[in-house]
């Protein structure tokens, strides 16, 4: 079952979603719009036993923790708190789970869906009626919290739990769709579906409310009864600046809108024996080794030509994370046309020239394979053009695309990938 709540209501796509008529060029005050979806969720809560999964980016138009208005509103029952990776308030580094513990502010129980267990048990959904996800996604598929929501929304569905996404948008926006898509299979990030059909692309062009509908109506052999609470008026298009809703830190280190732009292409130089930046104020901006002629190679990648990116000759000494303390050359990807960038192609020929350029020091792990989708690919970028990379997951691409148009909320703007002509 998949409902959508929020205001008045528009067709498409053979059913119904709820959200303001408005187009990205007429758009309602940002206060309004989050003030509006907030006044809902509120409403559709009243009566019920509440379990909210949050972190700090669950918060309103002045900033504030959304779980507080729940709270403090008389007509609600809050229960419990779950926490994704880097925990409820997101104080923790990569991959650090956390305990169970009592929120000192609410008095609350607070339950680890990071490290401790990846979904909610059975005796903690029994104690509620709802479960709220309100966390804001990146867009990339090996960013995690999507793939919590979805193991807690399968939690639901197995324990008859009702399951409520309080959608956000997503920073990359929502019409481009690149990469190879895979499946979440055994060690790889995210959850693990046996007889998944297809996979999911890198950069999916989707809101967390239509990938948990996506989870939903296409994965789970007992659907959910989901709802999720649409972003108002959110249209391809928009960029999230356009949006009007707050940007707060969904992670370490993920501290801007231009991190999330270029995470989908640079993320997987965490496969390589280089810095991607963490430990500095601009991860996954800057790349680099002390061992890197970053001169030379900002001056292979510009020769490159890439659309929508420049790359700057970067020095840095990380904090922490790979090679803190010491002294890093390499480039800074500089996004001058966000419309044009291509994060995945530009991520792909960034390995490929730093390859290239320290053919003796340059180590790829094979974990470069699952984050890109691309199997081989810690071979196959010496050997393929990014155009024959390309061409290799097209098939995959079209059936992610066919499966994805069945379960989207929001109207886009322009057909998916009708931006590329080569």
């Amino acid at each position: 079952m998949k409902r959508f709540s929020s205001m008045p209501v528009l067709p498409l796509l053979a059913f119904a979603i709820v959200t303001t008529t408005m187009t990205a060029s007429a758009e309602a005050e940002p206060v309004p719009r989050i003030r509006g979806q907030i006044d809902s969720l509120r409403t559709l809560l009243q009566g019920e036993r509440v379990g909210l999964l949050t972190n700090p980016t669950g918060v309103n138009e002045d900033f504030s923790f959304i779980a507080d208005e729940l709270v403090a509103d008389p007509g609600i029952e809050m229960v419990s708190f779950f926490a994704p990776e880097h925990g409820l308030r997101g104080d923790r580094q990569a991959g650090g789970g956390d305990t169970d513990y009592t929120d000192p502010v609410t008095g609350l129980p607070v339950y680890s869906l990071y490290g401790v267990r990846s979904r909610p048990d059975a005796g903690q959904l029994d104690d509620i009626d709802v479960l709220v996800f309100d966390i804001q996604d990146v867009g990339t598929r090996f960013y995690t919290f999507v793939w919590t929501m979805a193991y807690s929304l399968e939690a639901c569905a197995d324990n008859g739990t009702k399951f409520v996404v309080f959608d956000r948008p997503n920073p990359q926006g929502i019409d481009r769709v690149e990469g190879s898509p895979i499946p979440f299979n055994a060690g790889l990030i995210g959850p693990v579906w046996s007889g998944q059909p297809f996979g999911v692309a890198t950069r999916h062009g989707m809101t967390a409310g239509e990938i948990a509908t996506l989870v939903n109506e296409e994965w789970l052999s007992t659907p959910a009864d989901l709802t999720v609470v649409a972003v108002p008026g959110y249209t391809g298009g928009m960029t999230f600046a356009q949006t009007g809703y707050p940007w707060v830190i969904p992670s370490p280190n993920m501290p801007t809108i231009d991190t999330a732009t270029v995470y989908p292409g640079t993320g997987i130089f965490e496969a390589l024996n280089v810095s991607e930046g963490r430990g500095t104020t601009r991860p996954f901006e800057l790349i680099g080794a002390p061992w890197i002629d970053g001169n030379q190679w900002a001056a292979n990648l510009n020769g490159i030509g890439l659309p929508g990116v420049r790359f700057r000759f970067a020095a840095f000494e990380p904090s922490f994370d790979d090679y803190s303390g010491q002294r890093c050359s390499g480039v800074q990807v500089h996004v001058t046309d966000s419309s044009a960038f291509e994060p995945i192609r530009t991520g792909i020929e960034m390995v490929r020239t730093l390859k290239a350029l320290h053919p003796a020091q340059v180590t790829i792990g094979s974990n470069i394979n699952s984050l890109s989708g691309v199997p081989g690919l810690q071979t196959l970028v010496a050997t393929q053009t990014f155009e024959e990379l390309e061409a290799s997951w097209q098939d995959r691409l079209d059936a992610f695309l066919e499966v994805r148009g069945r379960n989207l909320i929001y109207p886009r703007g322009v057909q998916d990938n009708s931006w590329r002509v080569r």
